[in-house]
């Protein structure tokens, strides 16, 4: 058994900050051989546990070490729909990694010495694609037919659980394409379209049917769509409405929700102007606040936005507390630095500051200390008095965080929300307040990762055969 960990191949960073190609190439199959073999198939895989969908990662990774790919693919397919999404944007070090046996750094992060179980799952999943591989359907159990709502990977992870066992599924989408936060929220350097495309496409395969331009709530409301012969219906609507700081100046020109301006990017396509017609304006000094995932991307666009536009780059990430605490993936990060983003910790937003143009020029900020811990467990972000200092910034990105969009369940008689406006739902099935009405993903617990909103969508798609 090779002793040294396979390390995946990326694009360097002077070439791919010009451009949005994918970043991380992904194993050949010499390489996957490789890293598979390191495996030690412990008796027991906690490895499977640390999935929220379950997979049986010993038996794939098994099967890639007897070059049984094909097999490995319906392994990993016969409880995640979408092992291509999940290998490239899956949070593996805070999962499956975090506890492999292998994981030598006991202080609760992931060392090196643990597989790299993420990369040969998107090994997998890419030859699968190539090689037109398909999960063999049931017959259709029932001549019902069921609608999901929404098209982010809740709602595709249980159009695809649905169809595989034989119902007839038709999805809403209010945008003019499909994927949800996998299309407008994540950017092309992370998952390209073309992937996203096919995992869509082998759902049509399946013979879920795709209804775009169509906001459920206000083109259509739950009760037409039992009336149109819909036994249930599933909730996958996501959390995009943005969060914003409160403080003064917020509202300036070229302040940016991270929503707005990753759907700008992403799903306008802006950083193909003027091939696209959707520009979005780029600053010579940008600053993004937050530290998720959603941060990272939206530096990592903007960053790139400038070096195409021949503007020399200069984004900074402003976030509260220490890297440490920092929720976004370590990969993200440590690309992001890679790419010549700089971060300024314990940092904390006090004041926009407008041009003579009356467009934003500069952020107010103060220093900050760590104090007790708060709710979430990490140390409170504490302001040090007297702090201020002025960073310079034409553009401001906000990626603080999504709420519940209230479309739907504002006009929907009987769906009871928490406080958060998120969906109430029984943990037992995922079924809601109303009867044969089911949700899952962010609606329902807020933010968390597309993994976690499939688990949630597997859950409530058990529920939904098992009341056929």
């Amino acid at each position: 058994m090779p002793k040294v960990p396979v390390e995946v191949k990326e694009l360097a960073a002077v070439f791919r900050v010009g451009n949005f190609n994918e970043v991380v190439t992904g194993y050949s199959q010499e390489e996957a051989l490789s890293e598979a073999s390191r495996c030690i198939q412990c008796k027991n895989p906690t490895c499977i546990s640390g999935c929220p969908v379950n997979i049986n990662i010993k038996k794939f990774i098994y099967q890639i070490t007897q070059q049984d790919y094909a097999g490995a693919y319906f392994t990993i397919r016969a409880t995640n729909n979408f092992p291509s999404i999940c290998g490239r944007v899956c949070p593996a070090e805070y999962q499956c990694r975090k506890v492999c046996v292998l994981n030598k750094n006991k202080a609760g992060n992931v060392s090196s010495e643990a597989i790299n179980i993420h990369f040969l799952e998107r090994f997998i999943g890419d030859y699968g694609m190539q090689h037109n591989l398909t999960v063999s359907q049931k017959n259709n159990l029932s001549k019902n037919k069921i609608a999901v709502i929404g098209t982010g990977p809740a709602g595709l992870c249980c159009a695809g659980e649905l169809a595989r066992n034989g119902v007839k599924v038709i999805v809403f989408e209010a945008l003019h394409s499909c994927g949800g936060v996998l299309r407008y929220g994540i950017p092309n350097f992370r998952l390209p379209r073309e992937i996203l495309d096919a995992e869509i496409n082998y759902l049509i395969k399946l013979g879920v049917e795709f209804k775009t331009n169509l906001l459920v709530g206000k083109s259509i409301t739950l009760d037409e769509l039992f009336r149109q012969g819909f036994s249930k219906i599933f909730l996958g609507l996501g959390a995009g409405v943005p969060s914003f700081l409160g403080i003064t100046g917020e509202n300036l020109c070229n302040i940016y929700s991270a929503n707005e301006f990753l759907t700008r990017v992403n799903l306008m396509s802006a950083y193909k102007f003027p091939q696209y017609h959707t520009p979005v304006n780029i600053g010579k000094h940008v600053l993004v606040v937050g530290g998720g995932n959603t941060a990272l991307d939206a530096a990592r666009c903007a960053l790139r936005l400038q070096k195409i536009q021949g503007i020399k780059p200069s984004v900074k990430i402003i976030y509260r507390r220490t890297e440490m605490q920092m929720p976004a993936r370590q990969l993200e990060i440590q690309h992001a630095k890679e790419e010549g983003v700089e971060f300024k910790f314990l940092v904390q937003p006090k004041e926009f500051i407008a041009n003579d143009r009356g467009f934003v020029g500069e952020l107010t900020c103060l220093n900050c200390q760590l104090g007790d811990q708060d709710v979430s467990g990490r140390k409170r972000s504490e302001v040090i008095a007297g702090s201020d200092f002025n960073l310079p910034c034409d553009l401001a990105i906000i990626a603080i965080g999504l709420k519940a969009n209230q479309v739907l369940s504002s006009v929907t008689l009987g769906l009871k929300t928490d406080k958060y406006k998120d969906i109430i739902v029984s943990p037992k099935n995922m079924e809601t307040s109303i009867k044969n009405v089911f949700a899952g993903g962010d609606i329902v617990g807020g933010e968390g990762t597309v993994i976690e909103a499939m688990g949630m969508a597997k859950k409530a798609a058990v529920g939904m055969l098992q009341n056929s």
